[in-house]
Formats: C-alpha cells, sequence, structure tokens
C-alpha cells in the first residue's frame, strides 16, 4: 500500500498539486437476517481500492479506482488533478485547509473476540433461538432477528507527510417481535430499533446484549401494546431513554452543529442549521443540566477510530457546555474558515467517495440522578422508550418523534402501558426544558449505522453517548 500511496502522491505534485491525499479502504462485512424460523438473508462483501484528492490552483479534485496497480495510481491522481483544473473555471471560493496535520501512526480497534472468527453455524443458531423464543408469544406473526459485523482497513498518505494505518472492526445485531390483532400492528425492538444497535467491538458485543435472554419479554411487550391506552394529547412532563434520547440527539444536535451544513454546502440534500455562525459562544441551546461532547476517542463507539479522513487525530470537542452552545463538528477547510483547527470529523463511506463532515459520538454527557430516583421525582408524565419514528425539518428546529413503547408515571410511580406515544417540539425550547439527566452508570454509547448525507449518498456509522432525561412541559399525543 506505501508504494501505491507514494507513486499517487508524486504524480499529484508532477501535475501541479499543491495538496494531495490518498486513502485506501479495504472493507470486508457480512450480515445474517433470520425471518421466523428462515434465513432470509446471508450477505458477504468485500472491496478494496483507492481516492485521491487534490488541491489545484486553490480547487478540489477527487477521483477513485478498485484497480490497486502503480499504473492507475498514476492515472487516478492525473484525473483528480484534470478534475481540480476543471472545477476551477466554475470560479468560487478557494480551498484552505489550514495548517499541515503531519502524523505517522496506526489505530487498531480492541476487541476480545473476532467476529469473522464465530462459526457461521453458531450465528444462525443464535438467531433461530431468538426467533423462537418471541414467537411462543400470543399474537406475535413475525419474529425477526439480525447479526452484522465488518472489518475495515485504511491506510491514508498525504503530501504533507502524514503516512497512517487504521484497522477497525464494528459488530452490531437486533431483534425485533411485531404483534397483530383484530387490524392493530405493534412492534417491539432491542437493543435498539432500526434494524439493529452496532458498536466498534468484537463478538463479545453480541454476547453482552444477551438477545436469547431478551427474546420473550421483547414479544410480551409487544403484544401487551395491542390492548394498551392510546396516547393522551397535551402538555406534560416525559422522561427519555436512553436509545430515544440518543436519536433526539443525532437528528436535533448532531446534524445541526455540522459546519458544512451551517455554511451551506450541504443544503441541497441534507439541509441547513439554525445553529448559525453569529450564535457561538452566545447562544442558548438547552438548560444547564445540558453538556454535549463529540468524542471520538470513547471505547466500543460506532464513530470512535484513530483518524480521520484527512488525518487528523481522533478528539474530544466540546459543543454545548451547561447549556451554551460552544462548538461546532469540523473539516480542515471548514474549521479555517473560523479561524480554528479541524476537530477531526471528515469521514467517507468508501474509497470512491470524498470524506464529508460526519457525527463521530456525539453524546449528552450523564447527571447525577438514578432513573428510580428520577421517576419517583415525577408526580405525573410519560415514559417513553426506543424510537418508532421521527420527522425533523431541515434547519433542525421542529420536530416530532414517536416511541414504540411508553408508560404513564403517575405519583412517582410506573403505570399502565401506552401505545403510539408521539411528542414534539422545537430544539432550543425542548433542550432548555431538560432538568435532570441520569447518571453514569445508566450511560450508553448507541449506535446508529444507517446516517445518510451527500450526493451521491454516503451512510455513516455514529454513536451517541446517552442516558435517560427529564423534560418538562412538553407537547404529547396528536396535537389539537
Amino acid at each position: 500500500m506505501r508504494d501505491l500511496v507514494s507513486r499517487a502522491l508524486d504524480t499529484a505534485a508532477q501535475r501541479g498539486a499543491a495538496y494531495a491525499d490518498v486513502r485506501v479502504v479495504e472493507r470486508r462485512a457480512q450480515s445474517i437476517t433470520v425471518r421466523n424460523q428462515n434465513v432470509e438473508g446471508l450477505t458477504a462483501e468485500e472491496s478494496l481500492g483507492f481516492g485521491v484528492r487534490v488541491i489545484v490552483d486553490g480547487y478540489w479534485g477527487f477521483a477513485g479506482s478498485y484497480r490497486m496497480t502503480l499504473e492507475e495510481a498514476d492515472y487516478v491522481a492525473s484525473q483528480a488533478v484534470a478534475i481540480a483544473r476543471a472545477s476551477s473555471r466554475a470560479g468560487g471560493p478557494q480551498a484552505d485547509i489550514g495548517p499541515p496535520e503531519v502524523h505517522v501512526d496506526s489505530y487498531r480497534t480492541p476487541f476480545r473476540v473476532d467476529p469473522f472468527a464465530v462459526s457461521l453455524d453458531d450465528k444462525i443458531a443464535l438467531l433461530l433461538r431468538v426467533n423462537e423464543a418471541m414467537a411462543r408469544v400470543k399474537s406475535i406473526v413475525m419474529a425477526e432477528s439480525n447479526v452484522y459485523y465488518q472489518r475495515e482497513k485504511k491506510t491514508f498518505g498525504s503530501s504533507e507527510g502524514s503516512f497512517i494505518e487504521q484497522d477497525l472492526v464494528e459488530t452490531g445485531c437486533g431483534i425485533e417481535a411485531t404483534a397483530v390483532d383484530e387490524g392493530e400492528v405493534q412492534q417491539r425492538s432491542y437493543p435498539n430499533s432500526v434494524g439493529r444497535h452496532q458498536g466498534t467491538e468484537g463478538w463479545e458485543f453480541v454476547e453482552r446484549y444477551d438477545l436469547a435472554g431478551n427474546a420473550p419479554r421483547v414479544a410480551e411487550e409487544a403484544a401487551a401494546l395491542l390492548t394498551a391506552k392510546p396516547c393522551p394529547a397535551g402538555t406534560t412532563t416525559i422522561i427519555l431513554d436512553g436509545s430515544q434520547l440518543a436519536l433526539q440527539v443525532h437528528e436535533s444536535c448532531g446534524h445541526a452543529v455540522e459546519l458544512d451544513r451551517v455554511l451551506g454546502t450541504e443544503a441541497a440534500y441534507a439541509g441547513t442549521s439554525f445553529l448559525t455562525t453569529e450564535k457561538l459562544g452566545n447562544f442558548r441551546y438547552g438548560s444547564d443540566a445540558v453538556t454535549l461532547t463529540a468524542d471520538a476517542t470513547i471505547h466500543g463507539g460506532l464513530g470512535t477510530f484513530g483518524y480521520d479522513d484527512e488525518g487528523v487525530p481522533a478528539q474530544s470537542t466540546p459543543l454545548v457546555s451547561k447549556g451554551l452552545f460552544v462548538g461546532y463538528l469540523t473539516s480542515r477547510e471548514t474549521a479555517a474558515a473560523l479561524g480554528q483547527r479541524s476537530n477531526g470529523a471528515m469521514r467517507a463511506h468508501d474509497f470512491n467517495r470524498i470524506p464529508l463532515i460526519r457525527m463521530t459520538n456525539v453524546s449528552l454527557e450523564p447527571g447525577d440522578w438514578s432513573l428510580a430516583d428520577l421517576i419517583a421525582d415525577t408526580d405525573e408524565g410519560i415514559y417513553m422508550e426506543t424510537n418508532r419514528s421521527w420527522s425533523i425539518d431541515q434547519r433542525r428546529l421542529n420536530f416530532q418523534f414517536g416511541t414504540e413503547l411508553a408508560r404513564e408515571i403517575k405519583n412517582g410511580k410506573l403505570g399502565d402501558l401506552v401505545k403510539n406515544a408521539t411528542y414534539a417540539g422545537m430544539t432550543p425550547q425542548f433542550w432548555g426544558s431538560c432538568d435532570a439527566v441520569c447518571s453514569r452508570d445508566h450511560w450508553v454509547v448507541w449506535g446508529t449505522p444507517n446516517c445518510g448525507k451527500g450526493q451521491p449518498e454516503q451512510i455513516a456509522h455514529t454513536g451517541h453517548g446517552t442516558a435517560p432525561a427529564r423534560f418538562r412541559n412538553v407537547q404529547v399525543g396528536l396535537m389539537k
């Protein structure tokens, strides 16, 4: 890989590039999906290729290929330079990536059990046991389970002198029970909805979540929701569980602090942000209970790595400090526009895509409460868990979320089940109503493996550390 990287960098320089970087990405991924007692999906994917990014006369060019030869390195680097020169004819602001980033290093995901070393038979047997346990519950018409695991080896080199090798491993899993009765349909998921929960760990990740042990409870909750009372409409106190709060953080904070959105370069597809640059350091995003951090160094987080795809080290960045908006997710170029240095948030979906600003592990820092004490301290409200639906506007201001399961809170105790629960609000007012966050004992870094952005679309894997939290005076149920 080193020879190919060096050849591409040399050719780019000879053709006139003031800056160049090369990313080589080798990916191997497998997934298994079992529906009822049938193996519905068994996939194995492998890819290998490289991409060359250059700046020529102040403008970007990019090209990539899956042909791993020195001759192809010459060709791809030349194409990237030609594209940069063509881009210059369109005009516009010239690229400024700030001071050099020079790092020679390697990084490897720490894990205990290689997920590729666990036999296919054992994986399928586990999923079949899980589905069998869910199917025993009356009214369950569909039991589904899955595992996913990937290994990505990345090599990065730049004309500034960086050479970085990374070996990144991810593992994920999820189960879902669907209950039907008299036209009513309800679903329950575990550990998270939207397919699965995922982290940068080995097979121990799946073992820790004990899918078979949780399967009966998941199915029983799906069945119980069929006869649960509907979510009432009105204004009340809500407590969100960690997994639901993770999506809330993702949508209303993580995307809002991506500086490329703020500066307008993602407006056509992903939208913009209400957190415009004049608000930095003086805008009240939430209450004093709300501190949010982007940290790519957390063990096991899906947004954890050694270096981003510009060769910038993983780091921890404050975004909101006791309610005050204080930071963005940045690239080298966008950070330079603010007179800052990149905090390492640039990642690409694969070798044939340019890196974009993506969330790392954007987390709500824990507070001091136990969940039991938080519920006991709440006279009346609704406890909501596990996302079912979401909607948020292009500026990340107005939103509505639905959860799979909810329970009434009355006189400090959990009460009856509630189905089809929803809540809505505006981002600053909602986070301003947060008056309590549970402690680190309840804090989990949830994985979101399906975050879309860019044209052509790129899928990023992001993480969000959260513990249950309480919000006052929130609109719930259908608005009248």
